[in-house]
């Protein structure tokens, strides 16, 4: 018998919690999948650990977003009885772990701006959110670190690693428009001191980035146009097949406890 899937009442509040603890939990997912199968011991713990920072993160704001919308729904509900087009992460995260290179360079690109965002939300007049992002920024530059001096082993190691560090920049490079964009709602929350304006934060993103690709011996893409979509729930068809996986055991045995 399936699972009917939940409604939300999207309030700005709401959906800004949403967006951002989808980010988290999908990229939390996708990194879960390295478990047993990193390049190396050490690496498949810290992908392990860093997911776990993820899945954190998403739970403190699926709690919070179901606390502001004051309705039946907790942070079980909103992570696994949604529907696809309801989830509103970004693009970049839900994009396929493909090789080694592929996955650090999402996770650079993502943590980059992560850690940027979350120093940014510690001045935040919602205090819950501040709460937060004091604990998320902490988690962030670690990733950032991890990622960064992987993309420099990578770039400026051998002909293969490069060749493989480059075309993961070139292929996810269209992908990072997204996370700079900002709609009605979220202008409000904007004006409100509530949330952060990330279109300021983008020239220092930028300055990260290419300082690392730099030194990687890496380049990046001249290509202006980017993807959009999922901030929408417009998604590419990857994350359908992730969700039918993260939410296989809740769907199957609904309400199911330890």
């Amino acid at each position: 018998m399936a699972t009917a899937n939940i409604e939300v009442s999207e309030t700005p509040l709401v959906l800004y919690a949403l967006r951002r603890a989808d980010d988290a939990l999908i990229l939390g997912h996708r990194l879960s999948e390295w478990c047993g199968h990193a390049p190396m011991l050490e690496e498949d713990m810290a992908l392990s650990n860093i997911a776990l920072d993820l899945i954190g993160q998403a739970r403190e704001l699926y709690s919070y977003a179901a606390k502001a919308e004051g309705g039946d729904n907790d942070e079980d509900k909103l992570a696994y009885l949604r529907d696809v087009r309801q989830y509103r992460n970004l693009l970049l995260v839900e994009q396929p772990n493909g090789d080694f290179a592929q996955t650090l360079v999402r996770q650079f690109f993502y943590s980059a701006f992560a850690d940027l965002y979350w120093r940014a939300m510690m001045t935040s007049r919602d205090t819950t959110l501040a709460a937060i992002a004091a604990k998320s920024e902490k988690e962030s530059a670690y990733h950032l670190r991890h990622a960064s001096e992987w993309l420099i082993r990578l770039g400026d190691g051998t002909d293969e690693s490069h060749a493989r560090a480059q075309a993961a920049i070139d292929h996810l490079w269209a992908f990072t428009g997204e996370m700079f964009a900002v709609d009605d709602g979220a202008r409000g929350l904007i004006h409100a001191g509530i949330a952060v304006d990330p279109g300021p934060l983008r020239g220092r993103w930028l300055q990260t980035i290419t300082d690392v690709v730099s030194e990687a011996t890496l380049v990046l893409p001249q290509n202006d146009w980017m993807q959009q979509g999922g901030r929408a729930g417009r998604h590419s068809e990857h994350l359908g097949h992730l969700l039918s996986e993260l939410q296989s055991i809740q769907r199957t045995f609904p309400g199911l406890t330890w």
